[in-house]
């Protein structure tokens, strides 16, 4: 139960801090991705204090982590298996990054973001989902045809 309340409150304070940095705004983040908006004033350099700030933040946590055997609520810490950088990687963080470019959302702020209320990000999530259940076809066919 300790596990399940904490995760709430982790949850909340995210996404507080999603909404007031407002990484949730698409046009906050979009006017950030606009480096080429400097000469006309539309660039907004602001998003890339909140994340200095986050990674900040991240880098003591990893820290902290690094002396303990294990988390606080878990039996042991989960690391990614893979470590390389391949193919996948590339196509998958490409794929995220033009995503972002083209509409402003990322996972987390977009589901966030539903709390609003707006078409947008339901657009969005519906089309993240269906994007996760795509691969999850193509992965499994994948598997199955590789295994001999």
């Amino acid at each position: 139960m300790a596990q399940i309340f904490l995760s709430l409150l982790c949850g909340l304070l995210f996404g507080s801090g999603l909404i007031l940095s407002q990484m949730s705004n698409p046009a906050k983040v979009l006017n950030f991705l606009d480096i080429g908006g400097i000469a006309s004033g539309t660039w907004d350099p602001s998003l890339a204090f909140v994340m200095l700030g986050a990674v900040s933040v991240a880098a003591i946590g990893f820290l902290l982590g690094r002396r303990r055997k294990a988390p606080v609520l878990a039996d042991a810490f989960q690391a990614p298996q893979k470590t390389r950088v391949d193919a996948a990687l590339i196509l998958g963080a490409a794929t995220f990054g033009i995503g972002w470019g083209l509409v402003g959302f990322c996972p987390g702020p977009a589901l966030t973001a539903l709390g609003f209320g707006r078409s947008e990000p339901i657009i969005f999530v519906a089309a993240m989902i269906a994007g996760m259940l795509l691969f999850n076809v193509y992965a499994a066919k994948t598997i199955k045809d590789t295994k001999v």
